[in-house]
């Protein structure tokens, strides 16, 4: 737990994108503005609407959401290491055997085909009419 910045809690900006700041929501115009104290009061009850309701939500919510992505990327991990990486291990090593296989079919059946065309094609000459 040592390792917990407290002031800082997405290090890595990963909800950069939710702006819940209230300037970011609200902003009036320069032409149509309401009273200054309505203005602040609509600030006050924005900020402790959104505190309020986040830790409540936080509370009732975060531990047992926190919990399940815990176990889902566990999962994920056990998946990752025990199965798909081995699979893929595999499947490298046996579409290996068949890049071999297929490369000596390809010398014994269409090579001779292709060397005997391009001797063909190699005694043909092109003349210039200049």
């Amino acid at each position: 737990m040592a390792d917990i910045d407290l002031s800082r809690r997405d290090p890595n900006d990963l909800n950069s994108h939710i702006k819940v700041e209230f300037e970011d929501v609200l902003g009036e115009p320069d032409g149509a503005q309401s009273f200054d104290k309505v203005w602040i009061f609509s600030y006050k009850c924005y900020r402790c609407g959104l505190g309020c309701c986040y830790k409540l939500l936080t509370l009732l919510c975060g531990l047992c959401i926190a919990l399940y992505w815990g176990c889902t990327f566990a999962c994920l991990t056990f998946e990752h290491v025990w199965c798909w990486t081995p699979y893929m291990r595999c499947f490298s090593i046996f579409a290996g055997a068949c890049q071999k296989f297929i490369g000596i079919m390809m010398n014994c059946c269409i090579a001779p085909f292709c060397e005997t065309c391009g001797l063909f094609f190699s005694k043909i000459t092109v003349q210039n009419k200049n």
